[in-house]
């Protein structure tokens, strides 16, 4: 039986713990100590911090593991890459996970090799940023390089110290870097794409619609596809994607792109070395009738690729349920309906468990995610049950 070593154990890594398990391997998880699902489906759980990249490699050296992979976390990208070299293994290279998991590393990447993205500066201080920003046209937006999930962003509207000190406290509290991005906020409109590489070649890209909830930037909470972009767009969009995978690279991974649309231009914002949160995965599998999970495993272990249907693309959407306030889940009632085009309708929490208002992606309580013949019709559909949806939620202080 072949080992395939998973990096997290969150929401976003069950579906993977699943699907391998279902594919007849066995499967060792690998995390911090905590609340996490992933425990409970795993055939061995490590206790080891995925950002320990000494800690997985000797961990996977000891378990002869034949395959290392995770879904939608920036931070242990670095570990699998290092996993990867040492060890053999089909993957990222540890080179390009370093790339791919340092914002400004990425940027800088980007700036020579001609792929399209906003101007940055890189900051180490309050002082250095003030100073920045005479460089650069607000708003701008400050960004923690090595962080995910929307963590460690904010925007700032105007040269203020006030509103610059909150960013790099922002920043602070999530990063272990000693230094930060400051960018140009674009503004267009925002939307991403999904796609896979393999043994140098492109399998596929995936546009997709990004619902975003504004709070101190903006934090996707949803997705829909197709993604309607004129046909010149969206070969640009392709070309930005190769482009920065060879910028990059990138090599027999997932990718996770973000997108900004100016008048036309297409400007790159960052390159995920792995699959997107918020049901991109689903997505996928429901669009091109493939199994993205699947995929991700048969690319960790060197297998082949399941086949991809590009001729009959099934419309669907998705959106996260989101606490408005924190506290404890006193009641959550979903209606009963029997109909095939709701994929899935789940919460990650119970009644007594405690839930924090939204401000980031990991804040998330719940997801629906509905197919139709059009799009429209899958929107219609969703919008109805999320109507139904009650959730109440009895307020109390953060823990």
């Amino acid at each position: 039986m072949k080992k395939l070593m998973i990096l997290g154990a969150g929401i976003y890594q069950v579906p993977l713990i699943k699907k391998a398990k279902e594919l007849g391997l066995y499967t060792i998880a690998v995390s911090i100590k905590g609340n996490y699902p992933g425990f409970a489906f795993a055939d061995e759980v490590c206790y080891v911090d995925t950002t320990d990249i000494d800690a997985v490699l000797a961990l996977a050296k000891e378990k002869q593991i034949d395959g290392i992979c995770t879904s939608g976390t920036d931070v242990a990208i670095p570990a699998i890459g290092k996993v990867c070299d040492e060890m053999g293994l089909p993957g990222i290279s540890y080179q390009a996970a370093l790339m791919a998991s340092n914002k400004s590393d990425m940027k800088r990447c980007f700036m020579e090799h001609g792929v399209s993205t906003a101007k940055y500066f890189i900051a180490h201080s309050e002082n250095e940023a003030m100073d920045f920003m005479d460089q650069l046209e607000f708003p701008v937006i400050f960004k923690a390089v090595d962080t995910s999930g929307s963590r460690g962003i904010m925007r700032v509207n105007e040269k203020d110290v006030d509103q610059v000190r909150k960013a790099i406290e922002n920043i602070k509290s999530v990063t272990k870097k000693d230094f930060f991005i400051i960018e140009e906020f674009i503004e267009g409109v925002e939307f991403g794409a999904q796609a896979l590489i393999a043994k140098g070649e492109l399998k596929f890209v995936m546009p997709h619609g990004d619902y975003v909830f504004v709070g101190d930037t903006g934090v996707p909470v949803g997705h829909y596809v197709p993604y309607d972009l004129p046909e010149d767009v969206f070969k640009e969009s392709i070309r930005q994607v190769k482009l920065s995978a060879q910028a990059m690279q990138l090599d027999n991974c997932a990718m996770n792109v973000d997108f900004i649309l100016k008048e036309d231009q297409v400007y790159m914002l960052e390159v995920g070395a792995r699959a997107g949160a918020t049901c991109l995965c689903e997505m996928v599998e429901i669009y091109y009738q493939t199994d993205f999970y699947k995929m991700i495993i048969q690319t960790a272990l060197g297998e082949e690729l399941s086949s991809i249907n590009f001729d009959h693309c099934v419309p669907n959407v998705c959106k996260l349920f989101l606490a408005e306030k924190t506290g404890i889940i006193e009641q959550i009632e979903i209606p009963k309906i029997e109909d095939d085009r709701i994929f899935d309708l789940s919460f990650d929490y119970q009644p007594g468990d405690h839930v924090k208002k939204f401000r980031i992606g990991p804040d998330r309580i719940g997801q629906i995610i509905v197919k139709g013949k059009t799009l429209e019709e899958a929107v219609e559909l969703m919008e109805a049950v999320m109507k139904d949806v009650k959730v109440t939620i009895r307020e109390q202080g953060e823990h």
